[in-house]
């Protein structure tokens, strides 16, 4: 079923703000009721109110799509600047978007390579393959009878990023959901925009595609499909047709247990080549962005999302996770701050803090021989679990805008291996990638 999205600005506007006074009205709402309530309850309170402004904020993103829907996902991986209420809300827009109506589409077509589909294509399929926040996908079939799938972006997306991010950081902020010092949200923002910025001009996502394809050229079981130029603009992506499995369909009777675990090696290893030699990730690490095949194979899509990585960054980064691996706290804190997550005229993070995360960590890489299991991993359950002392170091801490996108790409990865089931152990192959 098909649903109609708001494309116009001014549409996108009134929706966003619509939302935005709705949610201010509930936190101005919560704040006089607070004064009255009692005191035990008022916890709970906050809480139910939290939780109907996730509602809203996610229903609403989920509709316009575009770039504030792109902000949803990635916030509900990184969730630490946002009450944990927002995280179950959130994560309803990590799923496949409902399609919009094909007249959008075709108009699209038209509109970037100046001809409908049936006149461009041998073959065109009106349902789409695939769906998503900032454009949907289908299958069609060249003149030349090569298979292939098209990615179309929604139309008016790249015109109202900028206003929708505008609008949707007001929203956090009258909503009282930003914890965190204005300076940090605007450097958040603007990272995030800058990243939607290129995810939304198709020639660019064609020219990573290349880019990665070259850098993974050596491993037969990678895979990234080829562009097709000719029938691609800056907001249309023709790709060759790669097919795999989608991480659902790797059950055990079509993959062994040998080949699962290959497969967790190639995305650890694929991973870590990617941070530590080609200092370029594959930003946006859902399950829906890559496939798999019962000889082990890896194939990689959607590279609009791409953070290049400044040399000096990754060196910290190294370096942290040297100092934290080897519980040595006080060059952890050091290259904390060079990593611009701590504030750096604060006083030392006590060490005990330091601790109890790197308990947390390290748990896949405990021992080089014991096979670590994935699918009864319950990392995430322990983070959760410690949320709530973040606060004792908020002044401490900001958001980690230059590797924002590094710990979006292992907490993806992490959810990939668990989902699939992954038996491994990788503390070797870890102190290999760290060794300088």
């Amino acid at each position: 079923m098909t649903k109609k999205t708001v494309t116009s600005r001014t549409g996108r506007m009134f929706k966003l703000a619509g939302m935005t006074a709705n949610v201010a009205g509930r936190y101005a709402s919560e704040r006089v009721g607070r004064l009255f309530s009692d005191p035990e309850k008022q916890s709970e309170r906050l809480s139910k109110t939290y939780e109907k402004m996730a509602d809203e904020i996610a229903t609403t993103l989920g509709e316009l799509k575009g770039a504030v829907m792109k902000v949803g996902q990635i916030a509900s991986q990184t969730q630490d600047f946002l009450p944990k209420e927002f995280a179950n809300a959130l994560q309803k827009l990590q799923k496949e978007a409902p399609p919009v109506d094909f007249a959008v589409i075709r108009q699209q077509i038209f509109d970037e390579l100046g001809a409908n589909p049936d006149e461009i294509f041998a073959g065109f399929e009106e349902t789409p393959y695939a769906a998503a926040s900032i454009g949907q996908v289908h299958r069609a079939k060249t003149k030349e009878g090569r298979e292939v799938i098209v990615k179309i972006q929604y139309p008016g997306v790249d015109a109202s990023c900028d206003a929708d991010l505008k609008q949707l950081k007001l929203t956090l902020k009258l909503g009282g959901l930003l914890k965190i010092p204005k300076e940090s949200v605007d450097q958040l923002f603007d990272e995030v925009r800058a990243r939607l910025h290129e995810e939304l001009d198709y020639q660019n996502e064609a020219a990573n595609l290349a880019k990665f394809k070259q850098f993974h050229a050596d491993d037969e079981k990678v895979l990234i499909p080829d562009v097709v130029s000719s029938l691609s603009s800056r907001r249309i992506l023709t790709l060759e047709l790669l097919e795999g499995d989608h991480i659902s369909k790797v059950t055990p009777e079509r993959y062994s247990r040998e080949v699962i675990n290959q497969i967790g090696h190639r995305i650890f290893t694929t991973m870590a080549d990617q941070l530590f030699k080609f200092q370029c990730i594959h930003g946006d690490p859902h399950a829906g962005n890559f496939a798999f095949r019962p000889d082990g194979t890896l194939i990689m899509y959607d590279f609009g999302c791409v953070k290049q990585l400044k040399p000096e960054v990754v060196s910290a980064y190294r370096a942290a996770l040297i100092a934290g691996i080897g519980e040595d706290y006080t060059a952890l804190d050091r290259y904390l701050i060079d990593l611009g997550v701590r504030v750096g005229d604060k006083p030392a993070i006590d060490e005990g803090y330091y601790a109890m995360w790197r308990d947390i960590f390290i748990r896949p890489f405990l021992d080089k021989n014991d096979l670590y299991d994935f699918a009864s991993a319950d990392l995430h359950k322990r983070l959760a679990s410690k949320a709530s002392t973040i606060f004792k170091y908020l002044d401490s801490f900001k958001p980690p805008v230059e590797s924002l996108f590094i710990d979006r790409m292992i907490a993806g990865h992490y959810w990939m291996m668990k989902n699939l089931g992954v038996q491994a152990a990788f503390r070797t192959e870890l102190e290999r990638y760290l060794a300088v």
